[in-house]
């Protein structure tokens, strides 16, 4: 029962989605990739934290049910994105990994346990030039353009999601080895607890948790390194997807009456739990080793999304299909019951579908003519229709009829675009993008900004920045306009602070719980491997009860749950909040005891040795000893003094530069 309560309170929390990342292959150009987020949590295009934490009972939760400009101080040019449960992360033309959102576990790659409300360099993978990345609910994983893999996280669990052969969790990201080594990785896809990866020779491999034989490695053990998948060997796999508790794929398989006539043909493979008809067999019962979907062998296949009890998947026609559980209209089709696959026709009948993405209980296609297409649960505005609305059927996303979409991404509760739009010329442009006006060759002269690369007039762009993005020399002031002006200015003004609010440093770690025996550990998650969680009246109630044990806030202090060796969620790890005293977090990096039988928690960052008290001795001084009170009321005046000065120069410094 012990083994059975951790698991349900696993499954409450893994509505996450598989979020799968590919290199894109084409390059657009002089076209700049700006990113449009919407639904839980990317009001104000931000990602959940601070104040605004899912679950936080600070501030009101901040969702936005129409496509928003991710908000950044600096033009990020994006080539790839992927979604996770409350994180994001981002890769831009330089090949560099920004990632944002709520921090867990080490999930957001900075080696700081700060939540981070917009997309930030993760200074480990700097140089690395980074092809691809992907999010599960708990780690994350880049692809370097020369298929070498990296993933950290899972600091939450402990649970072995990161393929390094053990259950330690890393903060910051780490090179996978092992069977991986001299291997050229593809494509990669993240689940809630495994991962998925397709090389460039058409090899599989799949590790972390086992259960419902998920890895499909014909037993429902968990693998804590890359292991390929057998039954699939001398096969060429294209895509893989992880959903929850099951896994498709695109495999080529060769088809034809003769040997002269044969070629190859991508076919759909799923395994995993079978619940409410996920895995497209007709039936409900659990598959341990890849199996073919029998209705769906005439279509050729060429990409494959899940979500959490759905699987959709895409033909070489631009057709989609879909199968598993109704509910939410996920399927796309008033009439499917989800006992067999369905094809999604409505508003895509005469519509080439390009690229699909699939959330927890939502989808989102794109089609060649550039449009967005969700249907599915529409809770968080998730589906952009700027309402809450479930849709049964596809439904175009009005807010980016006008814009140039190039990629979508589905993380849990929420959705991502990236748009192209064309860098202007001042001589093409007659007009300012600002005030509008046009512009003439006396008065109203062109001006470029050097952090949008938008053409304005003087008025417009009057004034000068730091940490311009375009800048020939970033520690130059530069012409700026007005709106990127306030926000590097917002940005320079937050930056000693901007984890003051979100930081939890010198955690406690309360009771004998925070060791668990490792081998009792694993004895409980393999007898939880026979127990089915997958009805969606238990998964309910459960997802309730964890959200609200999952994050519990009190004071700017960070309450979460771990398990303790009986498997419950009784123990706490208490951090305290952010003193700005100290300065900002240290960096940390992971590491591993060979052999030790405890559960690693001592790879956080944040010390577990509280701050030594302040002396309360008097402080001698020229007139004798002065108590400690009046020596703090000076030090507070002074600090008082100082900061007065610090914002008056820097209001002098962004007037007049």
């Amino acid at each position: 029962m012990k083994a059975m309560a951790m698991d349900a309170f696993r499954v409450s929390l893994s509505s996450a989605v598989s979020s799968s990342s590919q290199g894109s292959g084409h390059d657009d150009g002089d076209a700049l990739g700006d990113v449009f987020i919407w639904g839980e949590g990317t009001g104000d295009g931000v990602l959940g934290g601070g104040l605004n934490r899912v679950g936080s009972c600070f501030g009101v939760k901040m969702d936005s049910s129409l496509p928003k400009a991710l908000e950044s101080a600096v033009v990020l040019d994006v080539q790839n994105i992927a979604c996770g449960g409350r994180h994001a992360a981002l890769v831009n033309k330089q090949g560099e990994v920004f990632s944002w959102g709520e921090e867990s576990g080490g999930r957001l790659g900075h080696g700081v346990d700060s939540d981070v409300l917009h997309p930030k360099l993760i200074d480990a993978l700097s140089n690395m030039n980074i092809e691809l990345v992907a999010c599960g609910e708990y780690h994350t994983c880049a692809v370097t353009l020369s298929g070498d893999l990296y993933t950290w996280g899972d600091g939450t669990y402990n649970f072995g999601l990161l393929g390094h052969g053990n259950e330690v969790s890393h903060w910051v990201p780490k090179r996978v080895n092992g069977p991986l080594e001299g291997i050229h990785v593809s494509s990669i896809s993240c689940g809630p607890w495994h991962t998925a990866v397709v090389t460039s020779a058409g090899q599989l491999f799949t590790f972390g948790d086992g259960t419902f034989g998920v890895l499909g490695h014909g037993d429902r053990k968990s693998v804590s390194i890359p292991r390929e998948v057998e039954s699939l060997k001398g096969l060429r796999t294209v895509r893989a997807a992880c959903g929850v508790w099951h896994t498709a794929a695109v495999v080529e398989v060769m088809v034809g009456n003769s040997s002269s006539s044969n070629c190859s043909s991508g076919k759909l493979f799923t395994w995993g739990d079978g619940d409410k008809g996920r895995l497209g067999h007709g039936d409900k019962e659990a598959k341990l080793v890849p199996t073919c979907v029998a209705a769906l062998v005439e279509p050729n296949f060429c990409r494959v999304a899940c979500g959490h009890s759905l699987t959709v998947a895409l033909t070489t026609s631009g057709h989609v299909y879909t199968m598993g559980s109704p509910v939410y209209g996920q399927l796309g089709n008033p009439q499917a019951d989800g006992k067999l696959p369905n094809r999604v026709e409505g508003k895509l009948s005469k519509s080439f579908v390009e690229e699909i993405a699939c959330g927890s209980y939502h989808v989102a296609v794109l089609t060649s003519k550039t449009e967005v297409y969700t249907w599915g649960k529409g809770a968080n505005g998730r589906l952009g229709h700027g309402d809450t609305d479930d849709r049964n059927s596809p439904s175009l996303v009005e807010a980016l009829k006008d814009k140039q979409v190039k990629s979508i991404a589905c993380g849990t509760n929420f959705t991502a675009a990236i748009c192209l739009h064309k860098w202007v010329s001042g001589v093409d442009q007659s007009m300012c993008s600002g005030c509008r006006l046009p512009f003439n060759n006396f008065k109203r002269k062109r001006h470029n900004c050097y952090n949008c690369g938008l053409v304005f007039c003087h008025s417009c762009s009057s004034k000068k920045s730091l940490k311009a993005s375009m800048a020939p020399n970033p520690n130059k002031p530069y012409r700026v306009c007005d709106n990127c002006f306030n926000k590097l200015r917002k940005t320079f003004d937050t930056d000693g602070s901007s984890h003051s609010s979100v930081s939890r440093r010198g955690s406690i770690n309360q009771g004998p719980n925070e060791f668990i025996d490792k081998d009792e550990k694993l004895d409980s998650r393999s007898r939880a491997q026979l127990t089915r969680f997958s009805s969606m009246e238990s998964f309910k109630q459960s997802e309730g009860r964890s959200k609200r044990n999952k994050k519990l806030e009190f004071n700017s202090s960070r309450v979460s749950p771990i398990p303790n060796g009986s498997s419950q969620w009784g123990a706490l790890n208490i951090s305290k909040s952010f003193n700005p005293m100290f300065g900002s977090s240290k960096k940390f990096f992971s590491a591993s005891v060979p052999g030790s039988r405890i559960v690693s928690r001592a790879t956080s960052p944040i010390s577990r040795r509280p701050s030594p008290p302040r002396s309360t001795t008097p402080t001698p001084t020229l007139g004798g000893l002065t108590s400690p009170k009046i020596v703090v009321d000076d030090a507070k005046r002074t600090n008082d003094s100082l900061s007065q000065e610090v914002i008056k120069l820097r209001a002098q410094v962004f007037a007049f530069i």
